[in-house]
């Protein structure tokens, strides 16, 4: 059987991304891999939708596609482990908007692929949000691409004892540190036992064909939770006019995903940013799972 011929690719935006759609009852697991390599390396986000898919076979197509996933140590949130899988979290741990963000670019190991998986939608808001930092950098002004490719940001923060043990998963201060310093961050303790740490990374980075600029980083989501939260690496403000136009370039090109269970998305993590809108619905359930591609993803 040609699978390919089974299924509808429809655009998920006009300038990138992709909805595979499966109107004939065709397995999620029988799907063409090539082809969807093809079309990810193309698109940069993909979206399986109709696979009825259950999270078991979530787990298997991304495993089918992906290798060295990714436990949350580090991370920012307080992401839940779901069916005691590090490498599956829930992404509901409090229903506020999140602002567009490559993830984890507040240090240097991040995950190059995310995934995705509904389990229960909500029933109404709480869309996932995404935006193809190409086109993002294609949109800034000559003044902003300039500045961005001269200067680079720094995410300062200061960790509580109880929030670094929570973080880093280690009640000793040298495994803490250690983790920080390989992960790229200088770190700093403190006598009450807090932790300063920043960490200075580009906001521009060439796309994975060397042929693109993308603008991915925290800048959008990190000024939106927190004025403070990033700086240009000079200590110099990000001020409320730059902001102002990431803002407006967000808000045109931003692309909303209406979640429908059983829903799969695959995120390209060097060069879409992602977020969400805002909810009320407890019952939304969304898990992710970060990781490589098992393929050369140029």
């Amino acid at each position: 059987m040609n699978l390919t011929a089974q299924i509808e690719v429809k655009p998920l935006a006009k300038e990138f991304g992709k909805i595979i759609i499966n109107p004939k009852d065709v397995g999620i697991l029988d799907l063409d891999k090539q082809l969807i390599i093809d079309l990810f390396k193309a698109y940069g986000v993909l979206l399986f939708r109709g696979f009825k898919a259950g999270c078991d076979q979530f787990l298997e197509f991304s495993n089918s596609l992906s290798t060295d996933f990714m436990d949350y140590t580090g991370g920012y949130l307080k992401r839940q482990v779901i069916n005691d899988n590090p490498t599956l979290l829930s992404v509901n741990d409090f229903n506020s908007a999140i602002g567009l963000h490559g993830e984890m670019y507040y240090q240097k190991q991040h995950p190059a692929m995310l995934w995705f998986y509904c389990d229960r939608p909500p029933v109404k808001d709480g869309q996932t949000i995404v935006c193809d930092g190409i086109q993002f950098y294609n949109e800034l002004s000559d003044t902003l691409k300039d500045l961005f490719q001269q200067k680079k940001i720094k995410y300062p923060s200061k960790l509580s004892k109880e929030e670094w043990q929570r973080r880093y998963k280690t009640e000793d201060i040298e495994t803490a540190i250690k983790m920080c310093v390989d992960n790229g961050l200088q770190v700093k303790m403190n006598q009450d036992e807090s932790m300063s740490r920043f960490y200075s990374c580009p906001a521009v980075y060439p796309s994975r064909s060397q042929e693109d600029l993308v603008f991915i980083n925290l800048i959008i989501a990190a000024k939106k939770a927190n004025p403070n939260a990033v700086r240009f690496e000079d200590d110099s403000e990000i001020n409320e006019e730059i902001v102002s136009e990431l803002n407006e370039i967000a808000s045109r090109i931003t692309v909303e995903i209406d979640w429908q269970k059983g829903d799969i998305l695959m995120v390209d993590n060097y060069r879409v940013m992602h977020g969400r809108r805002a909810f009320s619905d407890t019952q939304r359930n969304i898990y992710i799972r970060m990781c490589a591609s098992a393929f050369q993803a140029k």
